[in-house]
């Protein structure tokens, strides 16, 4: 490799143009997602007034199931999409607080073997691409390494920033160069200024080293926040899309002066407590803020929802289909009713 460092060379890897030789979205599907693209930054900057829903499993770890939930959510879609945008979430980096577990498809195709980051890079491209075709719907996946953003920049309608990755910088450059919604978590800590400065950021132009290359960037308007609780020092979760919450997101929100200001509120992790069966509940409490507060019902526009086939969750070799193998999700019979909830309620 060249490198004084202690690196053992596993194998090549191709570029991103190489990869989207070998399996390329074609021009049917390069026009789904542009309408698609061009549909959400609408829904960003307020111009189209749907409510914003990304929901899907935690990691998704199976290309049949996910396909097969995707299809699902593309069926009741369009029973509300005149009330609601729905992003099917396809997550396929995971992150791990210890580094120990499964890392997601990037690194694992297959969840029950080691790493593959070659086929897991193919696997990826091509569940990402099934789903664009059985469904016309662009999905979801989080950006936990700005590097590999480029084997996926063609195909993803929506990036998402993690809370342990928020106040990076090289995630705060590379978002300001990306042409879709960015929705950047709280951190941990959940500080919320934090979380507005790393928009600030993403929404300012910058020259940078990306890859090979020094690269400028103009700037991604669309960046915004996405609520998902914090931990505290003494590591108990925390909760932050109440109402008081909201609005003092609101405050600084306004006070910060960000472009086309947006709040999703992530259902799940600290905010349930990791109980997935609180997402609900803690929706149909956002729902309500946003009736009785005009400003958050302008300001607090989406919600991400974990959620797979099967409630609950299994270790990796488990073997149920469509059940997560990493975070519990609502299970499907629970998502339908849900999302035909918001779509009566917003």
């Amino acid at each position: 490799m060249g490198l004084n460092m202690s690196f053992t060379k596993v194998q090549n890897i191709y570029s991103p143009e190489e990869f989207k030789d070998e399996i390329p979205v074609r021009g049917e599907l390069k026009k789904i997602k542009a309408a698609r693209d061009e549909e959400l930054k609408n829904v960003i900057t307020g111009k189209d007034k749907r409510f914003l829903v990304i929901v899907g499993p935690c990691s998704a770890s199976d290309e049949d199931a996910v396909c097969d939930y995707t299809y699902r959510l593309a069926q009741l879609n369009d029973k509300v999409k005149d009330k609601l945008f729905i992003v099917p979430r396809i997550y396929t980096n995971k992150p791990r607080t210890t580094g120990e577990g499964y890392k997601g498809m990037l690194h694992q195709p297959d969840p029950t073997k080691g790493a593959n980051i070659l086929a897991g890079i193919r696997a990826l491209r091509k569940m990402h691409i099934r789903a664009i075709e059985e469904t016309h719907l662009t999905a979801a996946d989080e950006m936990l390494y700005p590097e590999n953003y480029a084997f996926v920049d063609d195909i993803l309608g929506y990036v998402a920033i993690g809370a342990r990755s928020v106040e990076n910088q090289q995630h705060r450059l590379v978002s300001s160069g990306i042409e879709v919604p960015v929705g950047m978590k709280n951190p941990t800590s959940g500080d919320f200024s934090v979380m507005l400065n790393s928009i600030k950021a993403a929404q300012s132009g910058h020259t940078f080293l990306y890859r090979s290359d020094e690269v400028s960037t103009s700037g991604n308007p669309y960046a915004h926040a996405v609520l998902r609780g914090s931990i505290n020092k003494h590591g108990q979760l925390q909760q932050n899309y109440h109402y008081e919450d909201m609005i003092l997101l609101a405050d600084m929100y306004h006070q910060a002066n960000l472009e086309f200001p947006f709040v999703v509120v992530d259902a799940n992790h600290a905010n349930s407590k990791k109980k997935f069966d609180e997402q609900p509940r803690i929706i149909k409490e956002v729902l309500h803020s946003r009736k009785i507060n005009s400003t958050l019902s302008n300001l607090v526009r989406g919600v991400m929802i974990e959620s797979f086939i099967e409630e609950g969750n299994q270790k990796p070799d488990g073997g149920v289909y469509g059940k997560s193998i990493t975070d519990a999700c609502l299970g499907w019979n629970d998502t339908e009713k849900l999302i035909l909830h918001m779509a009566e309620n917003v």
